[in-house]
C-alpha cells in the first residue's frame, strides 16, 4: 500500500516525466492491492457456505445458524421478472462482460468528471462489494473501486453467470432483517420469490439503488417514481413492451407487509445453549458454523420435546388466566415463566429440554441459567446422607417445635401445616408428607456440610449451597439442571453419568463424522442399596403423598418416585419425577422471586407436576419408557385403608322401607 502511495505523489511532482509510465503505475499498485483482496480459496468457500444444522435424535431439524436472516433459493426458484429487472437497470451488458463493463465505467467517469456522479459497477462488483465489505471496504475511493474490480475478476473466474446472480440475488439486503430476494419478497409482498409479478420485481429491484431512500413502506412516493424507472429500463432493453411499461406505471404502489422473524424452531433453548459451546468447538478446528455446513446430531427426542411444549404451553395458560383474574385491580400484570427438563438417568442423555413459557417473549433460559431456591425438592439429599449414616426409613423423630440459631444469626424455626402433634414421626413418612420439622431435625443430625457433599456428588455441582440448616429446606438457589441431574443419580442406583449429554456427534457436509460423544463412565457417587432406599422412600410421595395426582388423576402406575417443591410466600413451585428411564422436572413461578403466587395453585403439586405428568403420560403413550420398568428393589404394598361405609342408594332405602310399611299392614 505504502509503495502505491509513493508511486502516486512520483507521478503528481513530475506529470511531463511519468504521462508514459501510468499504466505501469496503476498495473504496479493494483498488484500492490491484490493480496489485500479475499483469495480465491475464500471465494470457492463462499460459493458453498451452508448454515450448520441441529438436529434431534431422530433427525428432525431443531435449528440452523445462520448469520443473517436469509433463504437461499436456487435462481430456478426466482421470478425471471426479476432477473430481467436487475440486469436491465443495474448491468444489461451483464452477459457480455467479466466482471468489468469497461465502457459503462469509462461513461461513468466522464460523468463524474462533469458533475453528475455515477456508478459503474457491475452487478458483479456489486456482489463483491456486498460478500465482503470489510475487505473491500466502504470509502468512495480509488483504492475501494480498484479492489472492488479485482474480486470482481476473481468471482467471474470460478463463477458461472448463472451462479453470480444466484448469488447476487440471494445476499443483497432489503432491510427489515430481511436477505436476499425471498426473504424480501415475503416482507413487502408476502409472496415467495418466484411468484413475484413485475411491479413487485421492478420494486424490489429500484430499492437496490438505496434501500432506505426507496424504502416502499416510509417512502412509497420514491419507492413508486424509481420502479418506474426500472420498468422503463425493462423496456428500453427489450425486457418490456413500451406500452405496457407505460401502463404498468400509472399503476399505484401495492404491499402486502409484515416483518420475517426468524423461526425459533421446537428447542430454541437448546440451540441457543448449543451455539456459545459449538462456536467454540468449532474456533479450535478451523470450522465456521455459519458457512460450513456442519450437522449436530443431539440426544433430543423430539416425541418428547413436542409433548413438553405443548405441555409448558397448556398449564401456562391456565395459571396465567388463573393469576390474571386474581390480580388486584391497579397491580401491574406479571408473566408466569417454567422451565422443563427431562433426562435418560442410564445415559445423562437430554430427551426434552424448554426454557421458558415462551421463547419470542422471554430468551432467559430457566433450566440452565435460573437459580431459584428449590424448596422440598432438596429433602431428598438430607434423607439420603441420613440412610448413609446408617439411620433407616423407620428411624422416628419426634414432632415437636424447632428452633435453631444459624451462624449467630436469628432463630430459625421452620413450620409445617399442622400444629406439632408430639407424636414419633418415621424418616418415611417425613419426606413422603414433607414434614419441615422432621426434616431440620435431622439436618442438625447429619450435618449441613454432609448434606451439601452429597448433592455436590449427585450432580448439584455449579451452584453454592450455603451450609446452614435451612439448607435442608432448599433455600440455596440452583438450576433445574442441577437438580434433574441429581435425580437421575438417584434413579441410576446412585451412579454420577456426568454432566446432561445434549451432543451426539458433529458431521461435516459430506456425513463425515468428525466427533462423537460417548457417556462418561458412570462413577458410584452413593452407596446402591441407599440410593435405592431413598428412592423406595419417594415412591410413597407418589402413592400416598403430595405428588398423589400422577396417580389419581393422570392415571399413571408405571414405577415412579419423586417429590414436590414449593418455597416461602409461594415464589417458586417445583416438581421432579423418577422412572428407571426416565427423570424429569419442572420449575413454576415469575422471574422477580418477589413477586409470589398463589397457595391455591402456586404449590408445586398444582403448578409443575401438571407439566411433568403430561410429558410422562405421553412418554408412556408413545413407548419412549417401559411402563413395565421398576427400580431394583421391590415395590412396597400399598397400605391398607380402613373401609369407607356403603352409602345405599336412596331407591334401596325407599324399597326396604316400602316393604316394611307392606308387612305391617299385612
Amino acid at each position: 500500500m505504502d509503495q502505491g502511495r509513493r508511486l502516486y505523489a512520483l507521478a503528481r511532482r513530475h506529470p511531463g516525466r511519468t504521462a508514459a509510465l501510468v499504466p505501469a503505475l496503476l498495473l504496479a499498485y493494483v498488484l500492490v492491492l491484490i493480496p489485500f483482496t479475499p483469495s480465491i480459496s475464500d471465494l470457492r468457500k463462499a460459493k458453498s457456505a451452508e448454515p450448520s444444522v441441529v438436529l434431534s435424535g431422530d433427525g428432525v431439524v431443531l435449528a440452523e445458524y445462520k448469520r443473517i436472516n436469509r433463504q437461499w433459493v436456487p435462481l430456478g426458484r426466482i421470478s425471471p421478472l426479476a432477473i430481467d429487472a436487475l440486469i436491465a437497470t443495474e448491468d444489461h451488458r451483464f452477459h457480455e462482460h467479466h466482471g468489468i463493463d469497461v465502457r459503462r465505467l469509462l461513461g461513468a467517469a466522464l460523468s463524474t468528471l462533469r458533475g453528475d456522479l455515477q456508478g459503474g459497477s457491475t452487478i458483479t462488483q456489486q456482489l463483491a462489494r456486498n460478500l465482503y465489505p470489510e475487505e473491500i471496504g466502504r470509502a468512495p475511493t480509488i483504492t475501494r473501486k480498484l479492489k472492488e474490480a479485482i474480486t470482481a475478476l476473481k468471482i467471474e473466474a470460478i463463477y458461472s453467470k448463472q451462479e453470480i446472480l444466484e448469488t447476487y440475488l440471494n445476499t443483497v439486503p432489503f432491510l427489515y432483517n430481511a436477505f436476499g430476494i425471498e426473504m424480501a419478497a415475503r416482507t413487502y409482498f408476502d409472496k415467495t420469490a418466484d411468484q413475484l409479478d413485475v411491479l413487485e420485481a421492478a420494486t424490489l429491484v429500484g430499492m437496490l439503488k438505496g434501500t432506505s431512500y426507496y424504502n416502499p413502506v416510509l417512502n412509497p412516493e420514491r419507492a413508486r417514481d424509481r420502479r418506474n424507472t426500472v420498468l422503463a429500463q425493462m423496456a428500453r432493453h427489450g425486457k418490456l413492451e413500451p406500452a405496457r411499461a407505460r401502463a404498468l406505471a400509472a399503476r399505484p404502489l401495492r404491499l402486502d407487509f409484515e416483518r420475517q422473524t426468524e423461526p425459533v424452531g421446537p428447542a430454541p433453548h437448546v440451540a441457543q445453549h448449543l451455539r456459545k459451546w459449538l462456536i467454540a468447538w468449532a474456533d479450535r478446528r478451523d470450522y465456521d458454523i455459519h458457512a460450513d455446513g456442519l450437522v449436530i446430531r443431539t440426544t433430543i427426542d423430539m416425541r418428547l420435546q413436542k409433548a413438553a411444549n405443548q405441555a409448558v404451553a397448556r398449564q401456562m395458560r391456565a395459571l396465567q388466566d388463573v393469576a390474571d383474574r386474581s390480580r388486584p385491580r391497579g397491580q401491574e400484570r406479571a408473566l408466569l415463566q417454567a422451565g422443563f427438563l427431562a433426562v435418560d438417568p442410564r445415559s445423562a442423555r437430554v430427551l426434552a429440554w424448554v426454557g421458558s413459557a415462551d421463547f419470542a417473549q422471554d430468551q432467559f433460559d430457566h433450566v440452565n441459567q435460573a437459580r431459584r431456591q428449590p424448596g422440598s425438592t432438596f429433602k431428598p439429599f438430607v434423607y439420603g446422607t441420613a440412610f448413609e449414616q446408617g439411620l433407616e426409613p423407620d428411624f422416628t423423630l419426634i414432632d415437636q417445635p424447632v428452633a435453631i440459631r444459624e451462624r449467630g444469626g436469628p432463630v430459625w424455626s421452620p413450620q409445617d401445616p399442622q400444629p406439632p402433634t408430639g407424636e414419633p414421626v418415621t424418616l418415611r413418612d417425613g419426606l413422603v408428607y414433607s414434614r419441615n420439622r422432621i426434616t431440620a431435625q435431622l439436618v442438625q443430625r447429619v450435618g449441613a456440610a454432609r448434606v451439601a457433599e452429597l448433592a455436590y456428588q449427585l450432580g448439584v455441582r455449579d451452584s453454592k449451597l450455603e451450609l446452614v440448616p435451612s439448607l435442608a429446606l432448599g433455600t440455596s438457589p440452583v438450576t433445574l439442571r442441577e437438580m434433574v441431574s441429581a435425580y437421575g443419580t438417584l434413579a441410576n442406583n446412585g451412579r454420577y453419568m456426568g454432566e446432561p449429554q445434549l451432543v451426539l456427534s458433529i458431521e461435516d457436509r459430506h456425513g463425515k463424522v468428525l466427533q462423537t460423544f460417548a457417556s462418561p463412565k458412570p462413577v458410584q457417587v452413593m452407596q446402591r442399596t441407599q440410593a435405592l432406599k431413598l428412592v423406595n422412600v419417594m415412591r410413597g410421595v407418589i402413592d400416598e403423598g403430595t405428588g398423589m395426582a400422577i396417580r389419581s388423576r393422570w392415571g399413571i402406575q408405571a414405577d415412579v418416585a419423586g417429590k414436590t417443591g414449593t418455597t416461602q410466600d409461594t415464589a417458586d413451585g417445583w416438581f421432579i419425577m423418577m422412572h428407571p428411564q426416565l427423570v424429569a422436572g419442572a420449575w413454576v413461578g415469575y422471574n422477580d422471586n418477589r413477586v409470589t403466587m398463589a397457595d391455591s395453585w402456586g404449590q408445586g403439586a398444582r403448578s409443575a407436576l401438571p407439566i411433568v405428568g403430561d410429558v410422562f403420560l405421553q412418554a408412556l403413550r408413545v413407548k419412549a419408557i417401559d411402563g413395565r420398568a421398576e427400580f431394583e428393589i421391590p415395590r412396597p404394598r400399598p397400605r391398607p385403608r380402613e373401609p369407607e361405609p356403603r352409602e345405599e342408594p336412596v331407591q334401596e332405602l325407599v324399597n326396604d322401607l316400602l316393604g316394611k310399611l307392606l308387612k305391617m299392614i299385612q
